[in-house]
C-alpha cells in the first residue's frame, strides 16, 4: 500500500475514533445529544456558546462518562501498541503483551491485594489495588527479562519460554489464592479478572497517563528497527540496528503500558493480539504504519466494547473482557483460516 493510502487510512481511523468517543460520551442512561455535548465542552473551553445542556448532563459527562471513555482510549491504545511491538520483537503474529508475564503477574498481585483487603486503601489518591497490580506486572516482566539474558544478550526464544513458565507459575499462584477466597473475595477477583472500565476516575486517568502515552509515542520511533528485525537479528545488526537496546526498550515500554492498563481495568483479552492482525490485512506489515494505526484502532475497539458492555443489557453491565473476547475470537479465527487457505495451492 502506498504512503498516500496509508495517510488516508490513518485519517479514517482517527475520524472513527472521534465518532466512537462522541458516542461513548453521549449514549447511556442519561442521554447527552451532540448539541448538549458540544455545549458542555465549549463551556469549559471558554468559548462563550449559549448553554444547551442541563446540570445533570454536565455532571454525568464530567464525573462519569468522560473519564471512563478517556480511560478506554488509553488502555486500548496501550494494549494494541504493545501487541504490535511484541509481535515485531518475537517475529510471531501470535505474540501478545501477556507473553512476557505482565498480565499474569498483575493478576497474581491483584488477587493477593484483594485477599489481604489492601484494595480498600488509597495511596496519594490512587487505589492501592492499582499500585500493587502495577508493581506486580513490572516485577514479573523484570524476572522474565533477567532469565532471558545469556552472556549479555537477550535470547528471544528463552524470553518466550521464560514467559510461558512464569505465566504458568503465577497462574498456579492465582488459582491457589482464588481457591482459598471467601464469597465476597471471589466475586471481586472474578470481576477484576474479566475486566471493566466501571468506576473510572480522573485520578486513574492521570495516574496511568505517562505510563501509557510515552510508550504509545515511543513505539513508532522504533518502526525502522522492527522492520529490520523482521528479517533476523544478524541482518538487523549488519544494518546498524542496536538489537539489544531495541529489545530492552520494547520489553520495558510494553511492561509499563500494559501493567498500567491492567492495574486500572483488569485483564482485557484479544486487543493486543487481534488489532495488529486487522491492520496488517488492510495496510500491510510495515511497522511505520502499523505502530501508528494500532493505538488508534485499539482505542476505537475498546471504546466501542465498553459502550456495548454498558448499554446492551442495561441496567446490567457486561465485563468488557467478555465483549472483547466475543469480538476478537471470531476475527482471529477468520484471519487464521484465511491465512491457511491462501497458503494451500489447491
Amino acid at each position: 500500500m502506498t504512503h498516500k493510502n496509508n495517510k488516508r487510512l490513518i485519517a479514517v481511523a482517527l475520524l472513527l475514533l472521534l465518532l466512537l468517543i462522541a458516542c461513548g460520551m453521549g449514549i447511556g442512561a442519561v442521554r447527552i445529544p451532540p448539541r448538549a455535548l458540544f455545549s458542555i465542552l465549549a463551556k469549559y473551553a471558554g468559548a462563550g456558546v449559549a448553554s444547551a445542556h442541563s446540570d445533570v448532563q454536565e455532571s454525568v459527562l464530567l464525573a462519569i462518562r468522560m473519564p471512563r471513555v478517556l480511560l478506554g482510549v488509553l488502555v486500548g491504545a496501550s494494549l494494541a501498541s504493545a501487541g504490535a511491538a511484541m509481535q515485531g520483537l518475537f517475529r510471531n503474529p501470535l505474540a501478545d503483551p501477556g507473553l512476557i508475564g505482565v498480565s499474569s503477574g498483575a493478576s497474581l498481585a491483584a488477587v493477593v491485594a484483594i485477599m489481604s483487603g489492601a484494595h480498600f486503601a488509597n495511596v496519594a489518591g490512587m487505589s492501592a489495588l492499582s499500585l500493587i497490580t502495577f508493581t506486580g506486572a513490572l516485577i514479573t516482566a523484570v524476572i522474565v527479562y533477567r532469565i532471558s539474558r545469556v552472556k549479555g544478550k537477550t535470547v528471544v526464544s528463552t524470553l518466550l519460554l521464560a514467559g510461558v513458565a512464569i505465566n504458568a507459575l503465577t497462574g498456579a499462584g492465582t488459582g491457589m489464592f482464588t481457591y482459598a477466597a471467601n464469597d465476597a473475595q471471589l466475586r471481586s477477583i472474578t470481576f477484576w479478572m474479566l475486566g471493566s472500565l466501571g468506576g473510572a476516575t480522573w485520578t486513574q486517568v492521570a495516574g496511568i497517563l505517562p505510563f501509557t502515552l510515552i510508550p504509545v509515542f515511543a513505539f513508532p520511533l522504533m518502526a525502522k528497527q522492527l522492520n529490520a528485525l523482521s528479517l533476523d537479528e544478524a541482518n538487523a545488526a549488519h544494518l546498524g540496528v542496536p538489537v539489544e537496546r531495541v529489545k530492552r526498550q520494547i520489553i520495558l515500554l510494553s511492561a509499563c503500558c500494559v501493567g498500567a492498563s491492567v492495574s486500572v481495568s483488569g485483564v482485557i483479552s484479544f486487543v493486543g493480539l487481534v488489532v495488529p492482525h486487522i491492520i496488517r490485512m488492510s495496510a500491510g506489515p510495515d511497522h511505520r504504519t502499523l505502530l501508528i494505526l494500532s493505538p488508534i484502532i485499539g482505542s476505537a475497539l475498546l471504546v466501542f466494547a465498553d459502550l456495548f458492555a454498558r448499554t446492551a443489557f442495561s441496567p446490567a453491565e457486561l465485563p468488557i473482557g467478555v465483549v472483547t473476547a466475543l469480538i476478537g475470537a471470531p476475527v482471529l479465527l477468520y484471519i487464521v483460516t484465511k491465512e491457511i487457505k491462501s497458503r494451500i495451492p489447491f
